[in-house]
């Protein structure tokens, strides 16, 4: 039986992670929510579950429901190959998803630094300071942590010869980034030329072509990554 992937329809947001490691590990999913509507997954979310999700993105695997990107990746990773086998790999294949994650949340708040529940028009001088800070000493500090990984670790985040969820997260991450800062992007890129050379790796992967053909990939736009001119910057 396929899996259920239950996110909001409409926005990649971080059900987009998820996506792109059942895409390319070619294991069978549905997208319930965008088959049936947002309200069947508000429905879901309330349908009395012994371990609730506090939040989309979530799977229902084998009678479990497993949220949170992180932890998510990790069932997929062990149980279709999509991370190294030993222990210590596995953690650090974790380990990178954790730390991508917390650059996704930092630069989701760099548009909405006060409240996640009040338009970006409301806290848009809040949001210019965020997002200088997160320009200028944020972004290059995550990136070069990813730079020096791939230094150490070769052609792959978690060595070897073939990619890991982390790669495929990483890869977003970065396509996420060049969307929301295109101006500050021309500039990181070159000083971090493994991370851009990886992404562009993860872009021609044969796995995902015909996901990126698909209408099944959506567009960046109002969801975690958002282009706003005023916060972009060299």
């Amino acid at each position: 039986m396929p899996y259920d992937l239950w996110y909001w329809d409409g926005i990649p947001g971080r059900g987009e992670f998820v996506r792109l490691a059942l895409e390319a590990g070619r294991i069978p999913y549905r997208e319930r929510a965008r088959q049936e509507g947002d309200e069947a997954l508000a429905a879901d979310m309330q349908s009395g579950r012994r371990n609730p999700p506090f939040a989309p993105p979530y799977l229902v695997a084998h009678g479990m429901t497993i949220a949170q990107v992180a932890n998510i990746l990790e069932f997929l990773g062990r149980r279709h190959g999509l991370a190294p086998r030993s222990l210590p790999g596995r953690l650090w294949v974790n380990q990178l998803q954790l730390t991508i994650a917390d650059m996704v949340t930092e630069a989701h708040d760099t548009h909405h630094p006060i409240a996640a529940g009040r338009y970006y028009e409301e806290q848009k001088e809040a949001a210019a300071q965020r997002a200088a800070d997160f320009r200028d000493a944020r972004m290059p500090k995550f990136l070069g942590y990813f730079e020096r990984a791939l230094e150490r670790n070769g052609k792959w985040l978690a060595g070897g010869r073939r990619w890991s969820y982390a790669d495929l997260s990483l890869f977003h991450l970065v396509d996420g980034l060049l969307f929301a800062f295109p101006a500050r992007m021309t500039t990181l890129a070159h000083r971090h030329p493994a991370v851009m050379a990886l992404h562009d790796r993860v872009a021609n992967l044969p796995e995902l072509q015909d996901y990126f053909s698909s209408g099944r990939r959506l567009p960046f736009g109002d969801g975690i990554f958002r282009h706003y001119p005023e916060l972009d910057g060299t």
